[in-house]
């Protein structure tokens, strides 16, 4: 059953795994920074933005990044929290505010400042022997929102709150990976640690493939999941991930036809 799904996995991989299928998906903002330090800037306002329709995502990520300039890490390393505040101040997605957007790129611009990257930042929380990349996330987001008394609101989410911290690990996925859609960027972090950005959708097909059967799309879902794809993909767990968030989205894509395949229908 494993090398059948494997062999289903590749080939979707292989199909789909492209550059012209990334559009509209926030993803596609990282591609205009050729500068690691600015890549990983601009990754996490797409990320942590990426919630709701995606028409929506776009144009605030979009709005976002304008305000911080065609060198975002650069820009945040000089702004006052003033400015900052006032750059932000009218803008809106969903549940998250411009107060929660300057707070957020405040902690990001304390990191730049401290460590002089967000990566930097990142793998001083990493140990050797973690399995994944959690106890590190936990430290990054802490460092993320230290000292802001919470005005980040729901934007970042701690790992140690059994949250599946989809959009953070969206994030790291986009980081850390390097293929044809992924850019990459983070090379001392491993993708054999990353964790699967689990939202309903990924859970819906998950529990169709059998990789899990809870029914929450929480933290323990998404390591049963990732554990799951390890055993197909040990260096790469998260390899199939942007390949199959597009079953359900493109019309070429029939789900049944891809289960069937790996043999669960």
């Amino acid at each position: 059953m494993v090398e059948r799904m494997r062999d289903a996995l590749e080939d979707l991989y292989r199909r789909y795994n492209r550059r012209e299928f990334v559009h509209p998906d926030p993803l596609e903002f990282l591609y205009r920074y050729p500068d690691v330090r600015d890549r990983e800037v601009a990754g996490l306002v797409a990320a942590t933005l990426a919630v709701g329709r995606v028409a929506q995502i776009l144009r605030s990520v979009a709005a976002v990044l304008e305000r911080l300039s065609d060198r975002p890490a650069r820009f945040l390393e000089t702004v006052s929290a003033p400015v900052l505040g006032r750059r932000m101040a009218d803008l809106k997605h969903r549940f998250l505010t411009g107060e929660n957007l300057a707070a957020m790129l405040w902690g990001a611009r304390c990191i730049l400042r401290e460590h002089g990257s967000l990566e930097v930042c990142f793998l001083a929380g990493m140990k050797k022997d973690d399995e994944t990349i959690l106890p590190a996330l936990g430290a990054f987001v802490e460092q993320l929102t230290c000292g802001r008394d919470g005005r980040h609101g729901r934007l970042i989410t701690h790992p140690c709150r059994k949250s599946a911290c989809k959009r953070l690990n969206l994030y790291l996925r986009w980081m850390v990976r390097r293929d044809a859609v992924d850019p990459g960027g983070w090379d001392g972090v491993s993708p054999a640690k990353l964790v699967v950005p689990l939202d309903v959708h990924m859970h819906r097909i998950g529990r169709a493939l059998g990789l899990t059967d809870r029914n929450q799309a929480n933290l323990a879902t998404a390591l049963e999941i990732t554990a799951a794809f390890r055993q197909i993909a040990p260096d790469d767990p998260v390899k199939y991930d942007f390949a199959l968030t597009r079953l359900g989205i493109r019309t070429d894509m029939d789900l049944d036809a891809f289960l069937r395949r790996c043999g669960r229908i």
